[in-house]
């Protein structure tokens, strides 16, 4: 009686960075709009949400309305125009109650409410980790299209204090809405990942990481204590596409001789994401900083046992279902990569606590609450 009581909504979603790159492009923030469209139909029947992609940008995986721009929108200068000088015509032109701005970006002169979402604040925290006009960029319209939202969608509880603390967002607009976990992610039948570690040539034991290499992801240190752990027959594994400032890493598996235990995959497709995880060993995410953290549910709901930070965001998407560590400190990397490697017992407990702790994430959750976020947005 509620849902029917309430009056229809018009939501214009601002899909131009979904990706069809086999890159670090496609991964994180493509995978949010990605899941967030795939969801979001139905949710409401007084919602209506219509996808603003560009014009070379993959269709998206629902049958939505969509408005394609004339513009190819996939270098960021060309995006950033379409953002704030055509965005706004478009919202007036279709008659849009509300914008969501899912990737930290709203339309400044908005003629219509905008919700933004904040995944992550590490431009401002971990500055001289970015190149220093994306840094100038983010820092400045992430603040701006922030402060100008009539609410805020934050990832993680950590996110949504950094945005009070960063930003002067009061926290009374911000809503804590944590992403999903695709089904897909699961444990995979013994025979079908033996037969992907065969044809991959990977060993029988090995560290995995998933991520974009870019120096946030603390892969130095990781390669580091790897190279000090006792069992010498495990190899690392990290996969993900290349990002930015990452000839240090490379630069680092030289100097200590490690080429033929460090290997890198590259990126690799979402679609096969599990049978990496299945085959994994231990799944290793000991990044400095995080918005949420969604390779250590993904692992986790693959029943693949974690260690990873103990700071920012990583204790709320671990839970208790994970060995946590300091980052900074490479010895205790090496302890934990150690002791989850050496103790069998303790990789079954990890299992089985994480596949019911990263259950607990759907996206069907998120969608209905990013549709609540709308509802009070639209008031």
């Amino acid at each position: 009686m509620q849902a029917s009581a309430q009056k229809d909504l018009h939501v214009a979603l601002n899909a131009h960075l979904l990706s069809g790159q086999a890159s670090y492009r496609s991964a994180g923030v493509h995978q949010y709009i990605h899941q967030l469209l795939r969801h979001l139909d139905g949710v409401d029947a007084d919602v209506r949400i219509t996808a603003l992609i560009g014009a070379r940008a993959p269709q998206p995986p629902t049958e939505i309305d969509l408005v394609r721009a004339s513009q190819d929108t996939r270098k960021p200068s060309r995006r950033v125009i379409w953002e704030q000088s055509v965005q706004p015509r478009v919202l007036r032109r279709i008659e849009a109650d509300l914008a969501h701005g899912p990737v930290f970006v709203g339309p400044l002169l908005s003629p219509c409410p905008v919700v933004t979402t904040i995944h992550d604040l590490s431009f401002i925290r971990f500055p001289h980790l970015f190149r220093p006009a994306n840094r100038l960029y983010l820092k400045t319209m992430t603040r701006l299209s922030a402060r100008a939202a009539r609410r805020v969608i934050a990832v993680s509880d950590h996110t949504a204090r950094e945005t009070v603390e960063l930003l002067g967002v009061p926290r009374k607009r911000i809503s804590v809405v944590y992403h999903g976990v695709d089904p897909a992610f699961q444990p995979l039948p013994a025979g079908q990942v033996a037969a992907f570690r065969a044809n991959r040539d990977l060993p029988e034991r090995f560290v995995l990481f998933v991520g974009t290499l870019e120096p946030r992801k603390n892969l130095t240190r990781l390669i580091e204590a790897f190279a000090r752990i006792r069992e010498k027959e495990s190899k690392l594994v990290l996969v993900g596409g290349k990002g930015w400032l990452y000839d240090q890493l490379f630069a680092r598996v030289d100097e200590l001789d490690l080429r033929d235990v460090v290997l890198f995959p590259g990126y690799v497709p979402n679609g096969e994401l599990p049978l990496w995880y299945n085959a994994a060993t231990v799944f290793a995410y000991p990044s400095l900083y995080e918005g949420f953290g969604m390779p250590v549910t993904e692992a986790q709901a693959c029943g693949t046992p974690v260690m990873a930070s103990n700071t920012t965001s990583l204790p709320e998407a671990a839970g208790e279902a994970a060995l946590l560590v300091d980052p900074l400190d490479i010895e205790a990397i090496a302890a934990g990569l150690n002791r989850l490697l050496g103790d069998h017992a303790l990789r079954e407990q990890f299992t089985e606590q994480g596949l019911g702790h990263a259950h607990t994430f759907t996206w069907s959750r998120t969608a209905r609450e990013t549709v609540q976020v709308y509802r009070q947005a639209s008031v």
